[in-house]
């Protein structure tokens, strides 16, 4: 079943829980990035929401451990050149979240710039989110 425009209407600008994520300067992010997951690609983001999955009708996830996303409105730096300056990115779910700045998929760490927000979902609206 599609999302209707009211649900990704209300998942987009209604209220979420305000989440710091990096205040400094990127380049120290980067380099805190390759220290701790050498060798994997990085994509900078920032205006992101962290998404708990939340299961649509007849679908089940552990409550201890939904499945987590990012979507990020604006990409500041793709270390593989996967997605342009300025352009959005929904990722695929989380593998680890080890602290407030990083979020690792199975491909790629994504690096958190300046606040963002934690919302819950279902897949129908995660899904839906693209331009």
């Amino acid at each position: 079943m599609a999302a209707s425009l009211e649900e990704i209407m209300s998942f987009l600008y209604g209220a979420g829980d305000l989440v710091e994520g990096w205040a400094s300067d990127a380049a120290d992010l980067v380099r805190a990035a390759q220290q701790r997951f050498p060798g994997k690609p990085f994509c900078l983001v920032k205006r992101w929401i962290l998404i708990d999955v939340i299961g649509n009708e007849g679908e089940l996830f552990p409550a201890e451990a939904p499945p987590m996303l990012i979507f990020a409105h604006e990409v500041i730096q793709d270390s593989r050149r996967r997605f342009d300056p300025g352009h959005w990115v929904r990722t695929t779910y989380a593998v680890s979240h080890p602290d407030r700045c990083m979020f690792e998929t199975r491909s790629t760490v994504y690096l958190l710039l300046g606040d963002g927000y934690r919302k819950r979902a279902t897949l129908d609206v995660v899904f839906s989110l693209h331009p």
